[in-house]
């Protein structure tokens, strides 16, 4: 593993489902050259209930140690540690996630639930909130595929862009850039898209790129494109990049995409695209 930058991968660890996230985020740990940082949020409600706080702190430590193991398996060099924290995770990884690099969540299985998702639930939560960008795990692995970016022209999903140029390059995988054109809108040039595509790509000219221009909904194209990425990368919400607000191109991709997302919004003061001429 590379030298250690100072802000660090987060993940929130639940429970022994959350093993896969932290595999998953160890491995970003280590592409970008980043320690990890597990959280777990203490449940007090559930422990008061049981006969004893011990046990249930015990088990909080268990995962902890379990969680490490798994992330040193990925590399037994990455730097690890983990807290126990006594308020709700998503307000320890909100919070954190101002001094943090990435902050990756766990779905909670919403890419498998029926109908409308809960904006309570605390992916979606920590993706609207947070101060770095957030990748959100699914629970079944994906396939060996590219990484797949939503691209508008807009600001946000140029940062978006150079995000997802480096994930490929860092996984030797191949990017697929998308616009969606939607009906009624009469530009629909592929050159728009292959322009802002190669200005973007100079940094990274061994990736493959393929740049797709589709006339549709942006939500169900981009959706159904994730069905054969192995991880979709998207602007929190390009026409407005407030705080604590999430586009319904990006809320949607937290839904429904089978994959995991990563939803690019404000970095680290120290680091990050911003502050590196907008590279990862």
């Amino acid at each position: 593993m590379t030298a250690v930058t100072e802000t660090p991968v987060l993940a929130g660890v639940g429970s022994e489902r959350s093993l896969s996230l932290v595999r998953l985020a160890a491995r970003e740990a280590v592409g970008h050259g980043r320690s990890l940082h597990l959280v777990h949020a203490f449940d007090w409600g559930a422990a008061l209930a049981a006969p004893s706080v011990a046990g249930p702190h015990d088990a909080a430590e268990e995962l902890l140690a379990r969680a490490t193991e798994v992330a040193k398996d990925v590399d037994g060099s990455l730097p690890v540690s983990g807290e126990i924290s006594e308020e709700p995770t998503v307000d320890t990884l909100v919070r954190r996630s101002e001094t943090a690099f990435l902050v990756a969540v766990g779905d909670s299985g919403m890419s498998s639930a029926p109908g409308r998702v809960c904006v309570d639930a605390p992916a979606v939560q920590v993706a609207a909130r947070a101060g770095c960008p957030v990748l959100v795990g699914r629970r079944d692995p994906p396939p060996e595929g590219p990484v797949l970016v939503g691209v508008d022209g807009s600001p946000d999903s140029r940062k978006a862009l150079a995000w997802a140029f480096d994930c490929a390059a860092r996984r030797e995988a191949r990017l697929v850039a998308v616009r969606v054109a939607e009906p009624g809108c009469a530009d629909d040039d592929p050159e728009v898209l292959t322009g802002t595509v190669a200005r973007v790509g100079e940094r990274w000219p061994a990736v493959p790129v393929e740049c797709h221009t589709i006339r549709g909904d942006p939500r169900s194209v981009l959706v159904e494109q994730t069905r054969s990425a192995q991880l979709a990368v998207v602007a929190a919400r390009a026409d407005q990049p407030g705080r604590g607000m999430l586009g319904s191109v990006s809320q949607t991709l937290l839904y429904h995409s089978p994959v995991p997302v990563i939803v690019v919004r404000g970095f680290a003061a120290t680091d990050g695209p911003d502050a590196q001429d907008q590279r990862p």
